[in-house]
């Protein structure tokens, strides 16, 4: 038995993944249903975490199989699914959020800060909000978006700046990690979800989306960082408390494990086992370390394992209703959902339709970042 082109499991699957979308809506609900019922708030939490909501429903999916089929064809629909780009994701997120990482990153934009002719306030926030978000094709968006964070804190997130300088900071900030992880095929959840599929490789991304995306990032951050040039002088340089060095053999091994997850990444098996010799040096040498990001890293994870075994059995309704879209529909229909949904599930799903043009794939994750 098919389970894919089953009918009956074709409209359970389509209903589970339209209550899914409803649920994605419906978090801050279940946040709010926590603290009028204390015996479950616990559950209530966990289901309104925008991250569990594929994994929840997926997992409802697999019993709905199970009932309907029998457990066998449940679980072999489980097993054919290909899960490793969100084990890769989880793996390199932790290791490259890793304080080491984020310590050899701050320490290098600091100096570069000092050594150029320009005031050093000015400088580190165009370094936080140009060249931070470029790095996240390296150390992924996460690790970017803390390091940018930590940096423009204490210059410009201060109670004498106005708060349209603010929120356009931020919003450029935003912006700029989200396309600024495009330079590489597995720093963005939406091209990681679609590069194997599609033969992607890092080359690829940069000659055709990393350019592009690295010069609107570029002018993003001179025109935010010119807009909020008199409140950063007017900011200390160097606010924050010192912090105790790292040994630079812990920070060089922190990289050499980073590069080599990044290396095989399409080999879980070998990025698995370095990713459990990465926790042991972390382990032993906990004095260097800050905790590490599992949970987050996890929830992340479980949500695109629920995105592909969810989304393996939308093909049905999605291939008539895109393979009929031009590639400019396809531009303005990703661009209006990422609004509303995760970018990560679109280019997936999109990644499901055979027969899909090279402009409409680039067309679809265009839009999706």
């Amino acid at each position: 038995m098919n389970i894919e082109s089953d009918p009956l499991l074709q409209k359970i699957a389509a209903v589970l993944f339209a209550l899914a979308l409803l649920h994605t809506f419906s978090v801050k609900y279940l946040e709010r249903a926590a603290a009028y019922s204390p015996r479950h708030s616990g559950l209530f939490h966990l289901l309104g975490e925008v991250e569990v909501v594929f994994g929840f429903w997926a997992i409802v999916l697999i019993a709905c199989v199970a009932l309907a089929a029998g457990s066998d064809q449940a679980i072999a629909y489980a097993e054919s699914r290909n899960y490793t780009e969100p084990l890769f994701v989880f793996v390199v997120m932790v290791i490259a959020a890793s304080r080491p990482i984020l310590h050899a990153v701050e320490t290098s934009l600091g100096a570069t800060a000092h050594l150029l002719p320009l005031p050093t306030p000015l400088v580190r926030a165009w370094l936080s909000l140009a060249i931070v978000p470029l790095l996240g094709s390296l150390i992924t968006e996460p690790a970017a978006m803390t390091i940018a964070a930590l940096m423009l804190a204490p210059q410009l997130f201060q109670r004498h700046v106005p708060e349209r300088v603010k929120y356009l900071a931020l919003g450029a900030l935003f912006v700029n990690v989200s396309i600024g992880g495009t330079l590489t095929s597995y720093a963005a959840p939406p091209v990681l979800m679609v590069a194997s599929t599609w033969n992607w490789d890092s080359t690829f991304m940069l000659f055709n989306f990393g350019w592009k995306a690295a010069l609107v990032v570029l002018v993003n951050a001179t025109l935010a960082t010119f807009v909020a040039r008199n409140h950063l002088r007017a900011v200390s340089d160097d606010t924050s408390a010192p912090r105790p060095k790292i040994p630079a053999v812990i920070v060089l091994a922190h990289i050499l494990f980073l590069a080599g997850v990044v290396i095989f990444a399409h080999h879980p098996i070998v990025f698995l086992g370095l990713f459990l010799m990465f926790l042991g040096f972390t382990q032993a040498y906990d004095a260097h370390q800050s905790p590490l990001i599992i949970r987050e890293a996890l929830l992340v994870s479980f949500f695109l394992a629920g995105l592909v075994l969810l989304g393996g059995m939308q093909r049905w309704w999605l291939q008539p209703i895109v393979s009929g879209l031009e590639p400019l529909a396809l531009f303005g229909g990703a661009l209006g959902l990422t609004a509303i949904t995760d970018n990560a599930a679109l280019t997936y799903l999109g990644s499901l339709i055979s027969g899909i043009s090279d402009e409409s794939k680039y067309m679809l994750v265009a839009g999706a970042v």
